[in-house]
């Protein structure tokens, strides 16, 4: 099994603070459920607006904060699911079930699924680099 991070897309609402309805909570939560029950699910969380968060900024040996709210709206995240699956095309399938996360607004939204890498995936560049 892989991991994958399902990430939820900000959006001009979300980024607002506007809190989902109690219907989209609930639909939320059996989404969940179901991913519980199938024994994919390994974390959930939605994330505050950007506008109570902080960047740190690299720039050689130096760092600096930047502190939020950050501009680019539809680059920020709003909050994910971490789930295993068997490949890509399986985490696709669940992030296609999910209800939708921002019916709000313009209705767009955007769910973002990634691989998280193990150690091993890294074994081949690790044993380049030695």
């Amino acid at each position: 099994m892989k991991k994958f991070m399902m990430i939820v897309k900000a959006t001009a609402e979300s980024e607002a603070g506007k809190i989902p309805s109690a219907e989209l909570f609930a639909a939320m939560g059996k989404f969940n459920e179901e991913m519980v029950n199938a024994g994919v699910l390994l974390a959930a969380d939605g994330l505050a607006s950007s506008a109570k968060g902080a960047r740190v900024r690299f720039a050689g040996d130096k760092r600096s904060v930047i502190d939020g709210p950050f501009a680019e709206t539809k680059e920020l995240v709003a909050g994910f699911w971490i789930i295993q699956a068997k490949s890509l095309e399986e985490a696709v399938a669940w992030a296609r079930r999910s209800p939708h996360p921002m019916p709000d607004g313009d209705g767009e939204a955007v769910i973002e699924v990634r691989q998280i890498m193990s150690m091993e995936d890294f074994g081949p560049m690790l044993a380049e680099s030695k």
